[in-house]
């Protein structure tokens, strides 16, 4: 008998509760392992609300988690509970917003009429010719843009293609250089909506800086990213927005003041900054013979609208823009355009849209070609300055929408990790 319970590895019932070969390891039965499963359950259950309210809530705290998970496990389990994350978060909306009205980011005034003085075009000027590009005209006293119609009517909200102004905290009394603007894009969804902001690009300096970080380089050292605004404009910095995709989601091309970061992809879209003070946004391919003419370049996937005409590969369940795995994702994501004069820039900031979405905003805005940004909670922006004490530096005043998280001293005094754009008033040189 003994010789036959040691050769026997499996544990008898006895075994397991001290009976005859009490000694052998106690057997794990079902309502242990149930227990088990439900504390895990548990667990689980109360660390992703957690980390989910950490990650929205606490500045940073999100791009450091996600880094560091995806440093040691790769891409793919991110992708996965990004997917899950935001899907649920979708289905969630449109049932507790089903029927309720669409969602605005600021009360809506009466529609600004230009003051006296404020020049209003009704014919667009003639766009830069492919074969090189035009500085913006010389600037005017003021401009409103037109107003456009909304997509979508029926989730509209009241106030949608009309213009509000921002005002210029360093500059008050000055005609208004920056104006806003809400989308609604997503003819399923009223909680989808788009901050746009038009641009006079005839009064500012639009510049990109490199980050500290990103897009990650092999040629260029630290010692040249220093990621902040540079300090004979930091005086005039109006606002800042964030840039384009790390390196690792795809590798598009960078270049700043001569100095080529990560090389241009032709099937990108180039965001071109001319020394001239002109902007030009399109495929690589349409832009590359104006290489030499140019101050910079950033790149982000395919053109969202070029030439005036949406995409045709846009979808709900692309994925070429930062959707998830499953293609279903509704996330917050921003955007850059051009009007066809080349005088106006718009910047898009959207909560709850799909590439597709963005792109129809920015497109009903008035964009002639656009370029979508960054993606997901924690890096789109819109910060708006106002000047400090004096002798001290600009300090971010606030958000063009609620619910960003920034810190007052970001893209000036505290260096930026990522790429980012400013612009900052164009001084008279009268």
């Amino acid at each position: 008998m003994a010789k036959g319970k040691l050769d026997n590895p499996v544990p008898r019932e006895e075994d397991a509760s001290g009976g005859e070969g009490g000694r052998s390891a106690p057997v794990r039965r079902p309502g242990r392992l149930r227990r088990y499963a439900a504390r895990g359950a548990i667990a689980v259950a109360i660390a992703i609300p957690a980390l989910w309210y950490a990650i929205h809530e606490i500045p940073g705290f999100g791009p450091a988690v996600v880094d560091g998970v995806r440093a040691v496990v790769g891409p793919e389990p991110i992708a996965w509970v990004e997917d899950v994350a935001y899907s649920a978060s979708d289905r969630l909306n449109l049932l507790r917003y089903g029927d309720a009205p669409p969602k605005t980011f600021w009360e809506s005034p009466p529609p600004a009429r230009p003051a006296a003085g404020l020049q209003v075009d009704d014919a667009p000027a003639a766009a830069a010719p492919p074969e090189g590009a035009r500085a913006p005209a010389a600037p005017a006293d003021g401009f409103a843009p037109p107003r456009f119609e909304p997509p979508f009517e029926r989730v509209a909200a009241e106030g949608d293609g009309d213009w509000v102004p921002i005002a210029d905290a360093a500059a008050p009394r000055d005609a208004p250089v920056l104006w806003k603007s809400v989308v609604h894009p997503d003819p399923r969804r009223g909680f989808a909506a788009v901050a746009i902001v038009a641009i006079d690009l005839r009064r500012v300096n639009l510049r990109l800086v490199a980050g500290t970080k990103e897009p990650a380089s092999k040629v260029v050292p630290e010692e040249r990213r220093p990621g902040l605004v540079e300090r004979d404009q930091a005086a005039d910095l109006i606002a800042a927005w964030n840039g384009g995709f790390k390196a690792m989601h795809g590798n598009y091309g960078m270049m700043l003041g001569g100095e080529t970061f990560l090389p241009p992809r032709d099937l990108a879209c180039t965001i071109a900054l001319y020394r001239v003070g002109a902007v030009r946004i399109g495929t690589w391919p349409a832009l590359r013979d104006t290489a030499p003419e140019m101050a910079a370049y950033r790149q982000a996937p395919p053109c969202l609208v070029e030439q005036g005409k949406l995409n045709v590969a846009l979808s709900e369940s692309n994925r070429s823009w930062g959707a998830t795995v499953s293609g279903e994702t509704i996330i917050r994501r921003s955007a850059l355009g051009v009007d066809e004069t080349g005088r106006v820039l718009f910047y898009g900031l959207g909560e709850a849209v799909t590439s597709q979405s963005i792109a129809r905003a920015m497109q009903a805005a008035g964009a002639r070609d656009a370029a979508q940004l960054d993606v997901n909670h924690a890096y789109p922006r819109f910060l708006l300055y106002e000047k400090g004490a004096p002798g001290d530096p600009p300090r971010a005043g606030s958000a063009l929408i609620p619910d960003v998280k920034f810190k007052p001293a970001e893209y000036v005094t505290e260096p930026s990790p990522r790429d980012f754009f400013y612009i900052a008033r164009r001084r008279s040189t009268s």
